[in-house]
């Protein structure tokens, strides 16, 4: 890896972390600092709740290395996502949760597990010398992981592990064969996938998530592009404005026009094997699903897969970005083990892992420069590049709020009703008048 090459990864890097702000980062790795020791709570055994994803995947790859490292023996459990955070919210509120360290995703379950306390505030534990590993380097972490780990009342509850930000995955070979180039905007990324898009040949122009729920983040995608927000700052939705209306015009004219069929049943995992057998011409997704696409053993598309910046919309070029990481349940009797299992998790190594992997968007600056890693990316340096340039145009891709699931299930069926021919003006008006009443009463309690 030349040196030249190492040092624009790097400078990208540290422009990803320009989002947000890192609360007292400088003096939490002043404190880190004193005698540690990984052999501390040898013996002693934690139950991990984990999320079915790439990141997933990697840590429980790597879990011996964990216990031969502190003798800590670790259970875990891993589902997707949707029934993890179903059932993390019953095990919460019953007091009793059968795990003591949870993923967590922060654009749905921040604002909740943070109003409620369900994470322990890690601050005092790095302030304990025997208790931070001198290796874990806060002003390595990106400013805009720090700030999703942060509660508004300045608790750090979690460590990040990933950022999250949706990119266009495109078939080279489908664009090739009918000479279309990768659209420069909205406009021509609608026009490319009605001229891709070939059902007799088992060939749709667009994938995306249609699932309701899941289906929300793909309109919001859009909505950004063309200005939109969510709530202002009297607490009142944004989702009737006119960039709203847009937004969900584009997603029923892509996925309803020129989408699969099923498609309301699609979540990324769908969207994804369907685009590996080489049946999508695009895929608007997470930055952290590439890895199987390069696999020979998973994906039919190898050395075909176009990696997009989103395409700018009339208003704003915008990725619509999640992001991901791990805490320690309050209610836990293993808080000690349990964080140095988070400081194991989201330490350099694995972090490079992660870009080495492909598996997504490390929120270690470091990871960027790390030579190996990029030396053995098991994906090709066009995903490094399209994922820096994702993350400079990042946005929170859905509203902070508590009852942002509720959100995801009022607008979710709207988008479903949308694909099944519904008004769009009609739906977003419904869903408002149903959401509103929640979101006001969430904010009052």
């Amino acid at each position: 890896m030349a040196q030249s090459q190492r040092r624009r990864l790097l400078k990208a890097g540290v422009s990803a972390a320009a989002l947000g702000a890192v609360p007292g980062a400088g003096q939490l790795a002043a404190q880190a600092q004193g005698a540690f020791d990984w052999k501390k709570f040898k013996g002693e055994k934690i139950e991990v709740f984990l999320v079915k994803s790439p990141r997933g995947d990697l840590l429980t790859k790597y879990h011996k290395e964990f216990e031969d490292l502190t003798g800590i023996t670790v259970g875990s459990e891993m589902i997707p996502e949707q029934q993890q955070r179903q059932k993390a919210v019953i095990e919460f509120n019953s007091g009793k949760p059968s795990f003591d360290v949870i993923a967590i995703s922060y654009h749905v379950q921040k604002r909740l597990f943070g109003k409620n306390k369900w994470m322990e505030d890690v601050r005092p534990l790095v302030a304990d010398k025997s208790m931070a590993d001198p290796n874990l380097d806060f002003a390595d972490f990106a400013k805009g992981g720090m700030n999703w780990a942060t509660q508004p009342d300045g608790r750090i509850d979690s460590l990040p592990l990933n950022l999250d930000p949706w990119m266009l995955y495109y078939n080279k070979e489908l664009f090739d064969a009918k000479n279309v180039p990768y659209p420069k905007n909205f406009a021509e990324m609608i026009d490319a996938a009605a001229r891709l898009n070939d059902p007799a040949k088992g060939v749709c122009g667009f994938v995306g998530r249609g699932l309701k729920n899941a289906n929300v983040p793909v309109w919001t995608s859009f909505l950004l592009g063309y200005g939109g927000g969510f709530v202002d700052d009297k607490g009142k939705l944004l989702t009737e404005t006119q960039a709203a209306i847009d937004g969900a015009k584009m997603y029923q004219t892509l996925l309803a026009k020129s989408g699969p069929q099923g498609v309301a049943g699609f979540n990324w995992n769908e969207s994804q094997s369907l685009f590996a057998q080489g049946k999508a011409a695009m895929w608007l997704d997470g930055v952290g699903f590439a890895q199987p696409l390069e696999d020979p053993t998973k994906s039919r598309i190898v050395g075909k897969v176009g990696y997009g910046v989103m395409p700018p919309g009339p208003k704003a070029q915008v990725s619509a970005m999640f992001g991901d990481g791990e805490g320690i349940s309050s209610f836990s009797t293993k808080k000690g083990p349990s964080w140095f299992y988070l400081q194991w998790a989201s330490n350099k190594k694995n972090q490079a892992r992660m870009l080495e992997a492909a598996a997504g968007a490390p929120v270690r600056i470091s990871a960027f420069a790390d030579a190996e890693a990029l030396a053995a990316l098991k994906t090709r340096k066009a995903w490094v590049d399209c994922m820096l340039g994702s993350v400079k145009i990042a946005q929170p891709g859905l509203p902070i709020i508590v009852p942002v699931t509720e959100f995801r299930d009022v607008f979710g069926i709207a988008l479903s009703n949308m694909l099944n021919g519904a008004d769009p003006a009609s739906e977003l008006k419904k869903a408002t008048a149903e959401f509103q009443p929640v979101l006001d009463k969430s904010e009052k309690s």
